[in-house]
């Protein structure tokens, strides 16, 4: 979705002037009857055989009246002709700037592998370089600096994050959202979908996906699921497309439903609580380094188990050096409404369980599997 459809371009386009030459020379008239036909100066009528001079409309139209070929033809074989001009003389110019594709590591192969681009001579710099820049919505690499979202990041000290596979990450996710319809954003009506939405924790994604995305939606946000970019190291992002419309853009980095729902409902923390001119990105985390991170990680956990809830469940804990059986998970789970792997995710994240129990509560969701809810 986003992608600019291939078309033929041939390098070189002859000019509407040959033609007419050979309209001319079948009819037996010469330049300079047609100059006297047209009331045209012989100059004028060489320079556009030549391709020196364009036809005008006012040309074309004297061209029909004379020759019986219509307007519309010859407009358009200028037109043709004009355009082929500037793209030869376009790609000339990118073609000294190819360069920049490996200088701002953009991850044009892998975004090519996903068909985010379809470059049909991936051999052909030129052309490549002209996808990446439709795919941005630039003109070329000096519009690059104009991508700035302007993120607050949460990221990992310990990898490095490739900014320029952020930027296409968060460029797929916009160009899906433009195609999703959303009503007005009503702050009351997404609260309420938020409500809906933490009852699908314990759908498979057939039936979690788009009905997600159809509650957010006639709220005002958009939901997109965008697989990651390799370098990217990027779960979620939560942005503003108009003063009426949000973005929640998960990835699936981390393959199991308690990260993608904590995930998704920490983006639509950001959206509650704080303001429409910010970008939130989730890269690799080690914990919330702000307290705008901090407080969606509190709306998060306390929407998908409130504070009474998790005071109950804390009380449902054995004796120290022993867990909570998956049996008590299991009940406890079902009579709060939410996935089981959920509450193991809970436990093990405050340090109450341990990272190797439990997981077999929690549900793998294979990516292709939810992309493809998602695109249905």
């Amino acid at each position: 979705m986003g992608n600019v459809v291939n078309e033929y371009h041939p390098d070189v386009v002859s000019p509407p002037g040959e033609t007419l030459q050979e309209i001319l020379d079948t009819i037996g008239m010469s330049q300079a009857q047609l100059a006297r036909r047209t009331g045209r100066p012989i100059k004028t009528i060489n320079e556009i055989i030549k391709g020196k001079a364009a036809i005008t409309p006012e040309t074309a139209l004297q061209l029909e009246r004379v020759l019986r070929v219509p307007a519309s033809f010859w407009l358009r074989r200028e037109q043709h002709y004009r355009e082929s001009i500037t793209r030869q003389k376009e790609r000339e110019a990118l073609a000294a700037q190819t360069e920049w594709l490996k200088s701002s590591r953009i991850p044009w192969k892998e975004m090519a592998s996903k068909g985010w681009i379809d470059p049909s001579d991936p051999d052909d710099p030129v052309q490549v370089l002209e996808m990446v820049l439709s795919f941005f919505g630039i003109t070329s690499p000096l519009q690059w600096s104009a991508l700035d979202y302007q993120a607050c990041f949460r990221q990992s000290h310990a990898y490095e994050v490739n900014q320029a596979a952020v930027a296409a990450w968060l460029r797929k996710g916009e160009l899906e959202a433009q195609a999703i319809h959303c009503a007005p954003y009503d702050p009351r009506r997404f609260r309420d979908a938020l409500g809906e939405a933490r009852a699908l924790t314990r759908a498979a994604p057939e039936v979690f996906v788009p009905e997600l995305r159809a509650v957010c939606a006639a709220a005002g946000v958009a939901v997109v699921f965008v697989p990651e970019l390799g370098g990217s190291r990027v779960s979620g992002a939560t942005r503003w497309l108009s003063p009426t419309k949000a973005l929640i853009q998960l990835s699936l980095r981390y393959k199991t439903d308690d990260q993608l729902w904590f995930s998704f409902f920490h983006e639509a923390g950001h959206i509650v609580l704080h303001g429409k001119s910010e970008v939130f990105l989730e890269t690799d985390g080690e914990g919330a380094v702000n307290s705008k991170e901090t407080k969606a990680d509190t709306f998060a956990a306390d929407l998908l188990i409130p504070p009474a809830q998790m005071a109950h469940l804390r009380r449902l804990i054995p004796v120290q050096g022993r867990f909570i059986s998956l049996e008590k998970i299991r009940k406890f789970s079902g009579e709060i409404g939410i996935a089981p792997g959920i509450v193991v995710g809970r436990l093990q994240h405050e340090g109450l369980l341990p990272y190797t129990h439990g997981n077999g509560l929690k549900v793998r969701l294979g990516l292709d599997r939810v992309v493809a809810q998602a695109g249905s």
